[in-house]
């Protein structure tokens, strides 16, 4: 482990979010959503949010520090970043960005958050011409100039190659890719802020619904929502004298694996969720293994996303997937993997990750809907399939 790190630098002292709600269909704007996120962690923190001197997001969020600043009336501004890359690859790295600057006396009180409000902006995947695609004389350029020619333009298109590429090599099941559905239906079940509580999902009903492309059903894929989440972080130091028990950084790592691009599949390892090499670095700065993870909070893009990033994080070996894969391991309190303890992406909401950092921070709290008995540490997994992707590991004061 190297004397830079983050582990135990930084700890989450305030969780805060919306109420989530179907795409299109808050009925705020995305600042307000924002702001109602931000003021939400810094009353669970106990704090004003004058105390905020910083802010850190990605996936290009539109809600612009110096706005949210001015809004919230703040003091001062010292910190302000934007983790690069589209897609929720971001999430954990933006946590990273905003520790980081704690860390090193950059900033006091960070904030990380996202917002969504799908009615006053169009969201990726909801037709070509919303990037120009299906406008005649268009310029297609970059990474996407390589799928869209020949219709690939959605990333369930896209990413199902990747992962029928990793199920064929592996031996893996489409049975595995059930189980994820399942166990996160089953926690939202739980969760009076998931979307779907009160719509379970059973095997016939996963079974008859309709491909999307194949290796993925309907309930493979993630919901589309409005809302905002934000997590408040401060010095580790100053982490007990908030209301509730401190989650720490034990680490984050963002990046891509060599040659890496997932729109255009010339990476030379074509099916991978681009884990490798950040799962070890993470490790590495937290001192740990895959064993001493507790519970797991997996960005659900699709579900195949989920299984590829689980292995490729060590916490099986790809061949086993089928094995370990099941409902029973993946459910809460009991299994031997809990995933997704709070419906995640499929069944609680499509926040781009941030609401699986909230629900890591109420694992190690102990005030999960579905609570893993003595939870220490917690994995979050940020946009399997994107670049850059990242994860972060967060612990309790038993960790340090």
């Amino acid at each position: 482990m190297s004397a830079r790190t983050l582990r135990g630098a930084v700890a989450v002292a305030g969780i805060g979010e919306t109420a989530y709600h179907k795409h299109g269909h808050s009925p705020d704007g995305e600042f307000k959503l924002a702001l109602m996120a931000i003021l939400a962690a810094c009353r669970d923190a106990g704090i004003s949010p004058h105390a905020i001197d910083g802010f850190a997001s990605f996936s290009d969020d539109r809600n612009d520090a110096v706005r949210l600043a001015t809004a919230l009336g703040l003091p001062e501004l010292r910190h302000a970043s934007m983790q690069w890359g589209g897609g929720g690859g971001g999430t954990a790295g933006a946590v990273a960005n905003a520790a980081a600057a704690i860390a090193t006396g950059q900033a006091e009180c960070v904030v990380v958050f996202r917002a969504l409000a799908q009615g006053q902006f169009v969201r990726y995947g909801q037709g070509g011409t919303a990037f120009g695609y299906g406008q005649a004389g268009a310029t297609i350029s970059g990474d996407m100039a390589f799928p869209v020619p020949h219709g690939a333009i959605s990333p369930a298109q896209r990413f199902a190659m990747k992962v029928r590429r990793f199920m064929h090599e592996h031996g893996v099941g489409e049975e595995t890719l059930r189980a994820i559905a399942l166990a996160s239906y089953r926690h939202a079940q739980q969760h009076p802020r998931a979307v779907m509580r009160g719509k379970p999902l059973a095997e016939a009903r996963y079974d008859a619904s309709r491909w999307i492309v194949e290796p993925f059903r309907l309930f493979d894929c993630c919901m589309e929502n409005d809302g905002a989440a934000a997590v408040l972080l401060v010095a580790a130091e100053r982490a007990k004298d908030f209301p509730h028990p401190p989650a720490y950084v034990l680490a984050a790592a963002a990046g891509a694996d060599h040659r890496h691009s997932a729109p255009s599949h010339t990476a030379p390892l074509y099916g991978t969720a681009d884990f490798r090499t950040v799962a070890r670095r993470l490790y590495d700065m937290a001192g740990i293994g895959p064993g001493d993870v507790d519970v797991v909070q997996a960005y659900e893009n699709f579900t195949g996303g989920v299984l590829m990033s689980l292995a490729e994080h060590g916490l099986f070996r790809p061949e086993e997937a089928n094995a370990a894969l099941t409902l029973e391991n993946l459910s809460a309190p009991g299994g031997r993997l809990p995933l997704n303890t709070s419906g995640g992406h499929l069944a609680e909401c499509y926040m781009h990750g941030m609401n699986l950092v909230i629900e890591s921070v109420r694992q190690i709290r102990g005030t999960s809907p579905n609570p893993v008995p003595d939870a220490d540490v917690a994995l979050m997994i940020a946009g399997p399939m994107v670049a850059p992707v990242s994860s972060l590991l967060l612990g309790s004061e038993r960790t340090l």
